[in-house]
């Protein structure tokens, strides 16, 4: 069969020959349709994801939409190791499969996927959120972020507070349903300030952080200090992804004298089964909650040239 292949974890993929897997016990073909590019599938076809294996040749792609044998329309998640969904042919566990609503084409489904299913994961199987309460998005300009501050409306969310880079990042997140945009390039006391008053006047009940580094750092240390005799008001803060530094300072103290609750969510995290469930909330809600995401399908055949290709849109290659 042909799909993109790993032969060295410093190269992109190229579009090569490669093995077509045979199904074991409890396994099923796919027939794929379309694999969307995301950070993660980068990371682990370089070696530096922490999930990431050391064999080589492999196909790349942790999820994908296909066809069961059945006829069927999935998305599925979780092939077998070396052989990723980049390929015309997948193999997954049945129960890491879910069908996909009729009017969500494959491009789409591909695309919001995974990380439709980072913010869902995170506010209902990590953080146990619920409606009314009020959600700050750290790095909301991204694919991801921009789906976040949707389901978490979608979800039922009082108030959504987004941060991005600068003030032209920040721009169009309140029409994706922001009710507060905090830039992180604000000069280093007005930023405090905002962190401040995010907790203390906003009353934030879960903190989603694609970031980490320097802005969770300040908003970790923001959440502390509201001085309540009864005990500080719980706090829930969900890692989900470090694009600005994987180390913080973190003191003690802080956790002692905050209702701060630290957890991350992510593979390893939640379960196999909670994260396909998590997707599947996700493509329900496309038309319900009007997600949207910007996609742009490449044939798998240009995987080669088009894998380090930067912009807004997903990447989604079809076959």
């Amino acid at each position: 069969m042909k799909a993109a292949v790993v032969h060295d974890f410093n190269a992109p993929p190229r579009y090569d020959d490669y093995s077509t897997p045979v199904a074991e016990a409890g396994e099923i073909l796919v027939q794929v349709r379309a694999a969307a590019l995301s950070q993660l599938v980068k990371a682990q076809a370089s070696g530096r994801h922490y999930s990431s294996g050391k064999t080589l040749p492999l196909v790349p792609g942790v999820d994908g939409v296909g066809l069961l044998p059945d006829g069927r329309r999935v998305y599925f998640a979780f092939p077998r190791k070396l052989f990723g969904s980049m390929a015309e042919t997948s193999v997954v566990q049945l129960d890491n499969c879910v069908e996909i609503p009729d009017g969500v084409d494959d491009v789409t489904a591909a695309a919001i996927g995974n990380p439709g299913m980072s913010s869902w994961a995170a506010l209902l199987d990590r953080a146990k959120f619920l409606p009314g309460e009020n959600v700050l998005i750290n790095g909301a300009t991204g694919v991801s972020g921009r789906l976040a501050i949707q389901i978490a409306k979608h979800l039922g969310a009082a108030k959504v507070i987004a941060t991005g880079r600068n003030a032209h990042s920040v721009q169009g997140l309140t029409a994706l349903g922001a009710d507060l945009v905090i830039p992180l390039d604000a000069p280093a006391e007005e930023l405090k300030a905002n962190f401040h008053d995010a907790f203390h006047k906003h009353e934030v009940n879960v903190v989603l952080d694609y970031l980490w580094g320097p802005s969770a750092e300040s908003l970790l240390h923001a959440a502390v200090g509201q001085d309540h005799q009864a005990g500080e008001p719980r706090i829930r803060f969900v890692q989900i992804g470090s694009l600005t530094g994987n180390n913080i300072n973190l003191p003690g103290s802080l956790l002692r004298s905050s209702g701060l609750e630290l957890m991350g969510s992510g593979l390893g995290s939640v379960s196999h089964a909670g994260l396909v469930e998590a997707v599947g909330g996700v493509l329900r809600a496309i038309n319900s909650a009007g997600l949207t995401i910007a996609a742009e399908a490449v044939p798998l055949a240009e995987v080669e040239s088009a894998w380090q290709r930067e912009g807004a849109s997903r990447l989604v290659f079809t076959l």
